[in-house]
Order: structure tokens, then sequence, then C-alpha cells
């Protein structure tokens, strides 16, 4: 009987092992297919050829590809381990939902902290030396060629990461022990070095968080319809189409030996037509889009970045009388077990809405950066160059969005696997400071984002406004007319 019972384990623990396996690789697939479509629409069509560099440049994309398919699973996997902690706690004894439990949640937290480190440091470097190799001089050029030039430069970008890796070691914590512990390179010195690209994944988010929370009104304005306050658009039209036809004249004017000047106007003539489209949308739109949507969705983005401060702000006071608030604190009760959320399943939805709102708040927010703007893809005419360098920033912030959240207090869901193993976790006032300058950093984009129009018309009553002390080059929206047709008004 105890044989038996051993091989009916034994039969059972292969088969979960087998559904799990089946699941992760179904899901990673949808994330696969999806991601190779966001990237085909970007990709430059000029760099399909029939020769070794577009093999070159297929072994990139599906590379890249593979990435941003893991970039998805890290941004997902938090969301969903949340909603299948209540789900099981609401159908424990469901039998269409057993193949949901805490071994498979466990499983795609560890997995997707495996495929991050191997994008990160393997998969992603490879995809840019091999794409910008030629061979070294005096073999016979080809892909193996290549091959062995981006092995070369894979190893030398590894001696020379060990190296820093060592020296902050020694320079942070002077310690025999310690140093002698970065010999152990998969126990030791990949977790590390991955806690050290989590910690610079959780400082970019820092920054580009709360640019994105203040830019999202200025994005979601420019998507949507304004209502129309004291403007006449037919009026507004007949202007815009009248500047068109006068553009039009003095391009088919000018001769072709004046090429400066008829780039020049093309391009004016281009951002007429487009306002043109704009001011035509405006019109078209109904009652409700115009008075109702956008009323809506400014309130409902202003609802969910105030209960984002709020939550930091708690979080702060917790951290200050509770120890276990602390991101490496005691472990919960486990899949399943309890609710994570004082609201139990609404509670749980909002953290979900929150967690997605702050991941598309740092997208926006890292490509609003002056210093990060050239990296923005545009519609086929993105070279694979670019994809590798956005694919990399995008799985650097969704790898830190788990640790972020869990940081800031937005979730009280305890991180798994590698994600809880990083060291500046335990650290205090490490943890303080960042929740401090998050919510500090995030009221201040947020009062100059609501306050520049009173600056603007302060400024200018001063007379200050020829000094340029206020940013109106920078502010899309009060230094030209915006996508809708009509300038920011105070």
């Amino acid at each position: 009987m105890e044989g038996q019972d051993e091989v009916s384990a034994r039969e059972q623990h292969f088969h979960s092992q087998v559904r799990e396996s089946t699941i992760c690789f179904l899901l990673f697939a949808v994330l696969y297919v999806v991601s190779y479509f966001i990237i085909t629409r970007y990709k430059r069509k000029s760099d399909e050829q029939e020769d070794e560099d577009a093999i070159v440049n297929r072994i990139s994309l599906f590379l890249s590809t593979f990435t941003l398919a893991v970039s998805a699973g890290a941004v997902l996997l938090l969301p969903f381990s949340i909603i299948s902690n209540e789900i099981l706690l609401s159908f424990p004894q469901n039998y269409y939902i057993q193949w949901l439990n805490g071994s498979l949640i466990h499983g795609l937290w560890n997995l997707a902290s495996l495929f991050s480190n191997l994008c990160l440091f393997v998969l992603m470097p490879f995809a840019f030396f091999f794409l910008e190799s030629e061979g070294f001089a005096g073999l016979k050029k080809g892909i193996r060629a290549r091959i062995l030039e981006t092995l070369v430069m894979l190893l030398l970008l590894a001696l020379l990461i060990f190296g820093i890796v060592w020296v902050a070691s020694a320079l942070i914590d002077n310690d025999a022990a310690s140093m002698e512990s970065l010999y152990d390179l998969w126990e030791f010195y990949l977790p590390y070095l991955y806690s050290c690209i989590s910690l610079m994944g959780c400082l970019l988010l820092l920054l580009c968080t709360p640019v994105g929370l203040s830019r999202m009104f200025t994005v979601m304005g420019q998507l949507l319809v304004k209502p129309t306050i004291l403007e006449d658009l037919d009026e507004q039209i007949y202007i815009i189409t009248l500047e068109e036809e006068a553009l039009q004249r003095r391009l088919n004017g000018l001769s072709s030996s004046v090429e400066y000047n008829i780039m020049e106007l093309e391009q004016e003539l281009e951002n007429v037509k487009t306002l043109k489209t704009k001011l035509e949308r405006r019109k078209k739109a109904s009652a409700w889009e115009r008075n109702l949507v956008y009323p809506a969705v400014m309130v409902l983005l202003l609802i969910e970045t105030s209960i984002s401060v709020l939550l930091v702000a708690c979080n702060i006071l917790c951290l200050l009388v509770d120890e276990t608030a602390m991101p490496k604190g005691t472990r919960g009760p486990g899949i399943g077990n309890a609710s994570l959320s004082t609201f139990g399943f609404v509670g749980a939805a909002l953290e979900i809405i929150l967690i997605f709102y702050l991941m598309v708040s740092s997208v926006v927010g890292f490509y609003s950066l002056r210093f990060f703007g050239n990296f923005t893809p545009k519609k086929d005419d993105t070279t694979m160059t670019k994809i590798i360098g956005n694919c990399v920033s995008i799985l650097v912030l969704s790898s830190a969005l788990p640790v972020m959240s869990r940081t800031l207090g937005i979730t009280r869901f305890d991180l798994l696997g590698d994600f809880g193993r990083f060291n500046w976790l335990g650290n205090f006032y490490i943890v303080l400071s960042y929740n401090l300058l998050f919510a500090i950093v995030t009221t201040l984009c947020l009062v100059r984002k609501f306050t520049s129009a009173v600056r603007e018309e302060l400024f200018k009553a001063l007379g200050l406004h020829k000094l340029h002390l206020s940013n109106t080059s920078r502010d899309s929206e009060t230094a030209k007319p915006s996508v809708n047709g009509h300038q920011k008004a105070l």
C-alpha cells in the first residue's frame, strides 16, 4: 500500500508539473505573439533585405520580441498573483480552477526572474553586438565571423561588469566573507548584480513615474475631444483652410532650387493639415463625447493619482510604526489563505488598476524626459538598434514595477522568488527615503502642472515673461496650439 501511495504521489506530482509547464508555455506564447506584432508595427521596413544583414536583423528581432514578452510577463506578474489569490479565496473547492495554485504562482515568479536575468545580461547584449558586428579583420566574412566577434565582446563585457561589481562590493561592504561570496556565481553574484539593476530600475521609476502622472493629463487631452467653450469651430476651420491654401500657393510658386524653403513650407503645410484634421474631428464629435467623456476621464485620472499619493503617505506612517510594512518583512499567509486587501475583492481590483496606471505613467514619463526623448519609437521607421534600446528600457522598468509597488505600499502582496531577496529591500532608510521622495516629487509635479496657466499669466502681468523664467518652450500646451485646435487659456 505504501508503494502504491508513493507511485500515485509521483504520478500526481508529474501531472502537476506538466500542467503548470503547459500553462506557462501558453501564456508566454500569447505574450510573444502580441510582442511580435507590436515590434513589427514600429520596425523600419527598409531593414528587410535578403542577405546576411537580413539574417542578423531577423535574429535580433526574435531576441527583442522575446525580451518584450518577458517584460509584459513581469508587468502582469503582480496583478495576476493578486487576482489569483482572491479567486482561490472565493472558490476554494471549485474543480475548474484546480490548476490555479500556489505552485503555479511561485513558478511564474521564478521564471520571470530567470528570463529577466537572461534577457538583460545575455540576449540583449548579444543582439546589440551581433547587429553591430562585422567580423574580425583577416577572417572570412559571414555569420560565423560575426558570432565569434559577438561572443568575444560578450566575454569582455562580462569581465568588465564583474570587475565593477567587485569594486563596488569592496567599497560598500569591506568584508572578506562578502568578497569571497562573489566567487559563488549562481547563488550570490548574479542575484547581487540583479539587485543592483533592480535598484537602478526603481530609481528610474522614481524619476519617470511622477513626471508621467502629471503628463498623463496632457496625453489624454490629446487623445480625447475637449469641450467647446466660447469657441467657434467653423471660424477656426475657415481660417485654417485659408492658411492651407496660402501655403499651397506659396509652395507651388517656389522654384525647385530653393530646397530649404520648400522643405520648411512642406513641414508647415503638414502641421496645418494635421491641425485642420483635429478641428474637423472636434466638430464631428457628439455632445456626449465632448461634454461627458473628457471631464470624466480627467476626474478619473485625478482620483487615481490622489489615491496613489494617499497610499504612499499611509505607507510612510506604517513604516514608522510597524516593522512588517517593510517589503522584506515577515511573510504572509500564502496564496489562497487570506485576502491581502482590507476591502477584499474590491480592494484587490483597485490595487491592480493602480499598478497598471503606474506602469503606463512610468512609460509616458520615460519618453517625456528630455534625455530619453530620442528613444521614442516611430511607426514603420524605427531601427533595430533603437528597438533593442527600447526593449531593454521597458524590461528594466517592468522588472522594477513589482518591487516599486510593494515598496510604496500600493499592494501588500509579498514579493516571491528572487524579487523578495534584494538586499536593499531590508534597509529601512532606503525604503523610507524612496517613499518620501515619491510623494514629494509627485506632489510637486502635479502642483506645477495645474498651476502652469496661473504662473504664465502672473509672469505676463509682471513683465517677466521676456526673461524666460517659465518653461513655455517645454510646455506644448502653453507655447503652441494644442492638437485639439485651441490654446490653453486661464
